[in-house]
């Protein structure tokens, strides 16, 4: 611990953002970083706990605090603090394999649980983790790390997301021979498609990529597992296989006529078709599902809303409404909610905050839900709302609350239930009840030769636990090509 008394000299002092009504004109992302000298004082406040619970991953009352990757956090910290970059980054590695993707996207489990949160704001982990890499990046000192021998033995990963790259890269360092099988034309899964450059630049993913082949990964785009390659063909010629495909069947409202009515979509195919204009045609008209001048309504609190929020914003939409069904969560802690449990608290995200400056209101609407849609010659014209509240856990509605909303377009937000089956079922592989391929409890292994991993393991849920479900599937494979693991 370099500077014992940091965390007393020091205030938490965040990254910059470019103001809403200036960033909703582009795509970008609009964080701007602090100096070296700042960095160094955010560092320096990282107090190296006895029990340094930011790295712990505790699972409290159903919900995890701090990091699941169990990132070595206050001796990179230190690093930072003593201005040694190439040490920080080394300790980094050591334990997450894509930091530029957590420090963007991951909800920092691991600052929920730093101890300077307790009496005053917690370190800035989130932040400098970002500082490592990109710095890192900028400074060349991420270069392929090329394996010195190979074992011969070779392994096909199905999915080109956090979960599949995570699992590719720790059994390429230990010298299998991988290759991955997307089927979309470009990797990252929902981190390419699913997640708005705002949050996440393309050019970041491809980075890695490009990184990941100099290494010896060896990816296929535009190959679809079970349908236009077979799994036989896979299990015959890999000595493994590991499925990690995600959970990215969504979560309809089964409303009447909801197929049939122009204006609806679910929300990631709504973000895929900017994400994709973007890539290929800089989002010329006509190229993707566009909300300009259209009354916006999307169901879902979560992230995945909120970024629907920020990409209609940018379209030029005229109104945007956010409905989640649960209550507004408080605005502080409650007694019952003490540190280190994850902040059960309300968060106002980067499209809430871009709705409010533009439209001068919060767009959510709490305990609300679609009770039926409004329909002219087969176009979404009005949704009807309804109030809601949870009886023995039971949704019930409340009588005499209905609403009508002016709507144009109605995106569906509200999760995923499980992943698409046509894959897994082509490897014989039993789905369970969360619609996801089934192994023994704590354990990757499907059966034979067979793997799994990520979300299409464990149920949806964040980029970080991919990672985690990738490495840990990767050493699982290790032990059963080789009959140990060094992993």
């Amino acid at each position: 611990m370099g500077k014992e008394d940091g965390f007393l000299l020091y205030e938490r002092k965040d990254n910059t953002v470019r103001p809403p009504l200036e960033r909703i004109h582009d795509f970008h992302e609009f964080h701007v970083p602090l100096n070296t000298e700042e960095r160094r004082k955010q560092g320096a406040r990282c107090m190296n706990c006895g029990v340094p619970y930011c790295q712990s991953a505790l699972k409290i009352k159903g919900m995890v605090t701090g990091c699941p990757l169990h990132n070595l956090i206050p001796e990179w910290n230190d690093e930072i603090y003593r201005g040694n970059p190439s040490h920080a980054l080394a300790r980094l590695l050591k334990t997450s394999p894509f930091p530029e993707f957590t420090s963007r996207v991951c909800p920092a489990l691991c600052e929920k649980a730093c101890l300077c949160g307790v009496n005053e704001e917690p370190v800035t982990v989130h932040e400098n983790e970002y500082y490592i890499i990109e710095s890192a990046f900028a400074n060349g000192l991420m270069e392929p790390r090329i394996p010195k021998t190979r074992s011969g033995k070779k392994i096909a990963v199905i999915g080109a997301g956090p979960s599949g790259l995570a699992a590719a890269d720790r059994l390429n360092q230990r010298g299998h021979s991988v290759e991955v099988f997307e089927r979309e034309d470009r990797a990252g899964g929902l981190m390419m498609y699913g997640i708005p450059n705002m949050k996440l630049e393309k050019s970041v993913i491809d980075r890695r990529i490009a990184l990941m082949k100099q290494e010896g990964v060896v990816f296929h785009f535009n190959s679809d597992v079970g349908k236009t390659i077979k799994a036989e063909e896979l299990k015959k010629n890999f000595d493994a296989v590991i499925l990690a495909c995600g959970a990215k069947q969504a979560r309809s409202l089964n409303l009447p006529d909801q197929d049939k009515t122009e204006g609806v979509y679910f929300a990631v195919d709504f973000l895929k078709s900017t994400t994709r204009s973007l890539l290929d045609e800089n989002l010329k008209e006509g190229t993707y599902i566009s909300a300009k001048k259209k009354h916006v309504v999307i169901v879902g609190g979560g992230d995945t809303g909120n970024d629907c929020v920020a990409t209609c914003i940018r379209h030029g939409c005229t109104s945007v409404t956010q409905i989640e069904m649960m209550p507004c969560p408080p605005k502080e802690r409650a007694a019952d909610n003490p540190w280190p449990e994850w902040p059960k608290i309300l968060k106002t995200d980067y499209g809430q905050q871009e709705a409010i400056a533009l439209f001068h209101q919060d767009p959510r609407i709490y305990e609300t839900t679609i009770d039926s849609l409004v329909t002219e010659k087969g176009k979404l014209k009005a949704v009807k709302t309804v109030k809601v509240r949870f009886e023995n856990r039971k949704l019930v509605k409340v009588e005499g609350s209905e609403k009508t909303l002016p709507c144009d377009l109605l995106i569906i937000a509200a999760g995923f239930i499980g992943c698409e089956s046509y894959t897994p079922d082509a490897f014989h592989a039993k789905l369970g009840q969360r619609h996801t391929v089934q192994t023994e409890e704590g354990s990757y292994h499907v059966a034979d030769n067979l793997f799994t991993a990520g979300d299409m393991h464990r149920g949806q849920s964040l980029v970080v636990w991919a990672i985690v479900e990738g490495r840990e599937c990767a050493r699982e494979v290790d032990q059963y090509l080789m009959g140990y693991t060094n992993l």
